[in-house]
């Protein structure tokens, strides 16, 4: 069954008027069959410019500029968000309007949760969620929580987080970095990282969710 995001998360907003700014939500304008997602990479929030969102029709939106470089270093061939859905791979964000300042406030990621909750429903073939940073995380968590689950991410760095394997339910989990910013293509370490915990993603669903610390995180990614 194909499904249009949007207009899902639309009605689910209007359904929910508990839930604040929904009319101020920057929702993935994109239609797609929920059963063949098999990855969701969640991002921290949304850009001030609509324009440069994942789900722009701008060729050159700011988010884009970064994703698919990246994907493509790891082996997803990809040029437009078309071709990402298409490989299985739905991203999403935290929350879902521009941030004010530096940082989001928790008030803020706990308001909009439910949004990413309903995002997460929906997908149930899902296999890996990706968190790409800290809100990210910290959302993840707060559902998991509001679900009567513990914490899915414990605190600490995500350099060190990354050599341990966590779940949501059955899901597997993994803490990664902020895959957008004019910067993140510059800042070389985290752009390898990234890229390693794509592989080990798409390692993972290949071999049907290896374990014994995902058999040394897949020997080294294969050396």
């Amino acid at each position: 069954m194909i499904l249009s995001m949007k207009e899902h998360l639309k009605a689910f907003l209007a359904a929910h008027p508990e839930i604040p700014d929904g009319d101020r939500m920057q929702l993935p304008d994109i239609s797609l069959d929920p059963d063949s997602i098999r990855i969701m990479m969640i991002s921290e929030t949304v850009p001030a410019d609509p324009e440069d969102y994942f789900y722009s029709p701008n060729p050159e939106a700011d988010f884009m500029r970064t994703t698919v470089p990246i994907m493509n270093s790891a082996g997803i061939r990809v040029k437009t968000m078309g071709d990402i859905i298409h490989q299985g791979i739905y991203i999403t964000t935290a929350t879902k309007t521009p941030k004010d300042g530096y940082t989001i406030p928790s008030d803020v990621i706990r308001a909009q949760s439910p949004v990413l909750e309903e995002e997460l429903r929906l997908f149930e073939h899902l296999k890996i969620i990706m968190l790409m940073g800290d809100v990210a995380k910290k959302a993840l968590n707060l559902i998991a929580r509001t679900q009567g689950q513990k914490s899915v991410i414990p605190s600490g760095s995500t350099y060190k987080l990354r050599n341990n394997e966590y779940y949501y339910g059955k899901i597997r989990v993994l803490p990664s970095y902020i895959i957008t910013g004019g910067n993140i293509l510059i800042e070389k370490s985290k752009v390898q990282m990234i890229q390693e915990d794509l592989l080990l993603a798409q390692k993972i669903l290949s071999a049907d969710g290896i374990s014994s610390s995902d058999r040394e995180r897949v020997s080294q990614l294969d050396e």
